[in-house]
């Protein structure tokens, strides 16, 4: 008797979710990569951050960030709405607890676009995270792009190399290091990364 493919091989069981973490030095551009990320990814899912910081040019509160007071972002804390949160350049910024849950539900990847002591704080909580770091080819260039934004003081600029260079000493605690040198290319990266923890075996459930 001549078993069918069906029969021979049930197939393989559905992977399950877990947390994905883009982290990085502000202007190493792990915002961008994330966005391209989600195009064409049913599968992904961001999470919104909170912050007490005011909105730049262009942003959306609900869409860049969920843009608070501060006593809004501590009523938060107070209610236990976020799953890690940190004071990073004098701004609070957290992470909302529920979206997380809801996407883990639906079988969805969260995606959270968070600095390094929140990717650190994520992944002690839910060790099943996956966390990506993002760094620039040099200091020289990360320096480059934060002036090109024109966003930022001299003193903050001078803030955000110093804190970037602890930030990237990081990485021995991260699961995947990503040089952001040609925009293209690092997202094709953190995609094959994807990719690859989502084929694991031991992200499966047994049929």
């Amino acid at each position: 008797m001549t078993m069918s493919g069906s029969e021979a091989f049930p197939g393989f069981p559905s992977p399950e979710p877990f947390v994905l973490v883009v982290s990085g030095p502000s202007g190493a551009g792990k915002t961008v990569i994330c966005r391209h990320l989600l195009e064409g990814d049913p599968g992904l899912v961001l999470s919104v951050s909170a912050t007490t910081r005011p909105p730049r040019a262009q942003e959306q509160n609900g869409v860049d960030y969920h843009f608070l007071s501060q006593a809004e972002f501590q009523a938060a804390v107070d209610r236990g709405h976020f799953l890690e949160w940190a004071t990073v350049h004098g701004s609070r910024y957290g992470t909302p607890r529920g979206p997380i849950e809801e996407g883990l539900r639906q079988g969805r990847c969260p995606l959270l676009d968070v600095d390094v002591q929140g990717g650190r704080s994520v992944k002690a909580l839910m060790p099943q995270a996956v966390l990506v770091m993002v760094g620039p080819p040099s200091l020289a260039v990360l320096e480059e792009r934060l002036r090109g934004r024109k966003t930022d003081s001299e003193d903050v600029i001078q803030q955000r190399l110093a804190r970037a260079s602890r930030e990237l000493a990081d990485w021995p605690h991260y699961d995947y290091v990503v040089v952001n040198d040609r925009l293209e290319v690092a997202v094709a990266s953190v995609r094959s990364i994807l990719v690859g923890e989502r084929a694991r075996t031991v992200r499966r459930r047994p049929c």
